[in-house]
């Protein structure tokens, strides 16, 4: 089932918000533990993803290329004005208001790598990890937001399930126009850069980096124009 990772994602979302309102005080120490903990399971993720590549070189050009753009871009900037943005829009200033729950949390779920790279490799490979592991994350982090932000936080799991669903159903139909060995060759290649980008995620987790991911996603589209780019290469060569 291609949605079933994004459904699960929602589920653990809307209910770590019923938690969050059940338990309205967490010891700092247990939130500090279990963050460092889920972040050292995405290390983990990130690197048995990153060495499926049979093409390192292009990994590498990818992600040299592709953060240069993001670079240029500013994709992580223009993310955060587009947070306060909303924020601003929705005219909530209120601690605990329903408005400031559902922006905070929406922008926390929903824009991020692992978002991304978990729905293209639901919709490509019908490959769930990545999404069950952001589910774990975003479950436990929406009973941290719900303390605090108040039920707002559930209705982010609508917005998030939207967004991670339609790409999931846009990666379906990539393949009835892309021959089958380009397609194999990119799920490898993307499946090994944007695991490197989880675990940059996960080294964040833990505040032993503090890398711009959101500035190395256009990586992902530099891995199809490699891939596509060497097979018509040999191709054109034979």
């Amino acid at each position: 089932m291609v949605l079933l990772g994004t459904i699960v994602n929602g589920l653990a979302i809307i209910a770590g918000t019923f938690l969050g309102k059940v338990m309205h005080r967490i010891p700092e120490k247990v939130k500090t533990l279990v963050l460092q903990s889920i972040g050292l399971a995405v290390v983990i993720l990130g690197i048995q993803m990153g060495v499926k590549s049979e093409q390192f070189l292009i990994v590498i050009l990818s992600l040299l290329f592709g953060s240069i753009i993001g670079e240029i871009m500013d994709l992580d900037g223009k993310l955060n004005k587009l947070g306060f943005w909303i924020e601003r829009r929705m005219g909530s200033t209120e601690e605990g208001g329903i408005a400031k729950g559902f922006v905070t949390a929406t922008l926390i779920f929903a824009i991020g790598a692992m978002a991304i790279i978990g729905a293209l490799d639901s919709g490509l490979r019908g490959d769930h990890q990545v999404l069950y592991t952001k589910s774990l994350l975003d479950g436990f982090t929406s009973i941290v937001l719900a303390t605090t932000l108040g039920v707002g936080v559930l209705f982010s799991a609508f917005p998030v399930m939207i967004y991670q669903g339609m790409i999931a159903l846009f990666a379906t139909q990539i393949e009835q126009w892309i021959p089958d060995p380009i397609m194999d060759a990119f799920i490898i290649e993307m499946t090994s850069a944007g695991g490197i980008m989880i675990l940059a995620i996960g080294l964040n987790m833990l505040e032993i980096t503090k890398i711009r991911v959101a500035n190395m996603l256009p990586a992902i589209l530099v891995v199809a124009l490699l891939v596509a780019g060497q097979y018509f290469y040999y191709q054109f060569a034979i």
